[in-house]
């Protein structure tokens, strides 16, 4: 549709020439998509041509729209509402741009000049929880992501940075050295991941009763916090880790290997993967190198207590640690090993960090540390920021354990899948594994499309209730079109009209049909939109937008009873146009659809 619009500014530009004898390029002007409650398929806004040629925005409008009714074979009508000029475009041309559609070979990429070596990082889970729901919204987006970046013909990286060290992870094994007497998740019967989330939040509930404990003993709120026996034993704990304490490093290994299979486990049920996985472990030294490699640059600077910090006051970011005291790296000081690592395994020319927004001044002071050191990759840094996800009842908090579990969640909606097919009763002829995966693919795709079809600044309430509903925008509305898709074309097989025959005689289009071609022919668009704002929102939009256009179109015209054999050839072929579609923009937003329903 593309081409078509451009043909169509170059052909305004002519007119305008033409009637009012300006020069106005075809680029600077403002042709849009009509909105759906007009009549046409085009949008010339005039208001902006008054100055240039002297006449008021509906003169212009009509004057345009007379000339070009009268020489320009696309444009079979138009009105002017009064700044606007909206085009309606011949049937012909309509043909003509499905036909594109159809013979383009698939897994053409989308042309958009973009970058070409993307990294894309998501996911960064730490070892001492399990995935909880605003995991799930950072694995869908960064999958998703990654899949559009791809559909434009860029070089993508999938990369997972696992956060398995620190203070948090020395919680959890704190707890489990005090409270766990030797339970594995075999004898516990428990996933490594939500084992190793037990004893967090088992750590909080006793360090919490350590601290108001020194409160009651008159110690002050912020002393107490530091005081606590439990937070000692837990830095004395991570110094010990960082000092290669054989005892320490051997309980890491054993609770990080039990964590790994359960994210494994999630990982593979909720159907995002990874081609690079980094490990705070394995990252930090270097980031410790980098930080050496500033105090010798004089970039950054030592305090009294050791301590090593960069000064970002010109930068409107204050100043910022980078090394404790102890010795002690934080977050920053491994991102800055991790991203000389990515660059020098991937010479990226965008690195895409999916984080979220509570993290976007860590991520400007990334980006303006590694400006500072002079890195050739510090301008190709980016950060996806998303909103948080919140519960009706407020904010989750993971050392409370009030949190979503995303294992229990994709059980839940996979459930309700469940139940909502067989209330339709569309389960006859398939065996109880194709029901299984089934259900699965219904409530994944629920979940899925709930979570991406909202932008992904936005801070989101998740309300269960209204997430596992498979009516409406949902993502099983548009699994189940494309599976009544699928029904129409076994039954034209069945009858001999293929998908993929030629096409002649259409002359005169339906008005849905009109309106299907238009809804698929945007498809290049929006992915090359969605790709520069890294936004699964628009394609999510796109899809819904395509299944409720098709299924207008099913409802009006008939498809099959068609007794017009060019039409029902037509239909048939559009169906299957269609039914690619939705298959291929679900499948960047890591949806399966089926074929059956």
């Amino acid at each position: 549709m593309q081409q078509l619009e451009q043909s169509l500014k170059s052909a305004l530009s002519a007119a305008i020439q033409h009637v009012f004898g300006a020069d106005v390029p075809a680029a600077q002007l403002p042709l849009q998509v009509t909105r759906k409650d007009f009549a046409g398929q085009f949008t010339l806004v005039t208001f902006p041509l008054t100055k240039a040629l002297g006449k008021g925005p509906e003169q212009i409008g009509q004057a345009l729209g007379e000339y070009l009714l009268a020489h320009e074979p696309r444009v079979s009508g138009f009105n002017v509402v009064k700044g606007f000029l909206n085009l309606e475009i011949a049937d012909s041309e309509w043909v003509r741009v499905f036909e594109a559609l159809r013979q383009r070979p698939a897994g053409t990429p989308v042309a958009t000049g973009g970058p070409q070596r993307v990294v894309v990082e998501y996911s960064s889970p730490n070892t001492n929880k399990p995935l909880h729901l605003g995991h799930l919204r950072n694995n869908f987006l960064g999958y998703s992501v990654a899949e559009i970046l791809k559909a434009t013909g860029a070089e993508v990286t999938k990369a997972n940075l696992v956060n398995d060290r620190g203070i948090h992870i020395c919680k959890s094994m704190l707890a489990y050295q005090h409270y766990g007497q030797g339970e594995t998740p075999q004898s516990a019967g428990i996933k490594g991941d939500h084992l190793a989330g037990k004893y967090y939040v088992l750590f909080e509930k006793h360090y919490r009763e350590q601290v108001r404990q020194l409160e009651n003993e008159g110690v002050a709120p912020d002393v107490a916090k530091k005081k606590a026996p439990l937070m000692l034993e837990a830095q004395d704990m991570l110094r010990a880790w960082e000092a290669n304490d054989e005892a320490v490093v051997s309980l890491w290994k054993q609770m990080n290997g039990w964590v790994y299979e359960g994210f494994d486990s999630t990982y593979k049920n909720i159907g995002v993967d990874f081609d690079k996985f980094y490990y705070e472990s394995q990252t930090y030294l270097l980031g410790k190198e980098r930080v050496e490699e500033g105090l010798q640059k004089g970039v950054f600077f030592k305090k009294d207590d050791g301590s090593v910090w960069v000064d970002l006051k010109e930068e409107g970011l204050d100043e910022k640690l980078l090394l404790r005291a102890d010795g002690t790296s934080v977050y920053i000081t491994q991102d800055l090993g991790t991203a000389e690592l990515k660059f020098e395994h991937f010479g990226y020319d965008l690195s895409v960090y999916v984080i979220a927004d509570e993290q976007n001044y860590h991520m400007q002071v990334l980006r303006a540390v590694l400006q500072k050191l002079g890195k050739p990759y510090a301008d190709a840094i980016h950060h996806l920021s998303y909103g948080m996800v919140d519960l009706p009842s407020g904010k989750m908090k993971s050392r409370e354990g009030t949190v979503v579990d995303a294992d229990e969640l994709v059980r839940e909606v996979v459930a309700a899948a469940e139940a909502a097919t067989l209330e339709k009763g569309k389960t006859e002829g398939l065996s109880e594994d194709e029901l299984t995966r089934l259900y699965h693919m219904l409530g994944l795709g629920a979940l899925k499309y709930y979570l991406l079809k909202v932008d992904p600044k936005k801070r989101m309430l998740f309300n269960p209730e209204e997430s596992v509903k498979l009516e409406g925008d949902t993502g099983p509305f548009i699994q189940y079109s494309h599976a009544r898709i699928s029904s129409i074309l076994r039954k034209a097989a069945e009858r001999g009209v293929g998908p993929d025959g030629e096409l002649t005689g259409i002359e005169e289009l339906q008005g849905t049909e009109r309106d299907l071609i238009q809804e698929l022919a945007r498809y290049d668009a929006v992915v090359a939109e969605a790709a520069r704002v890294q936004s699964p929102a628009l394609v999510a939009q796109f899809a819904y937008d395509v299944a409720r256009a098709y299924n207008r179109f099913f409802a009006e015209v008939p498809i099959i009873a068609e007794a017009d054999e060019q039409k029902r050839a037509f239909r048939v072929a559009l169906s299957a146009q269609t039914g690619r579609a939705l298959k291929t923009s679900m499948g960047l937003l890591g949806i399966e659809v089926p074929e059956r329903m």
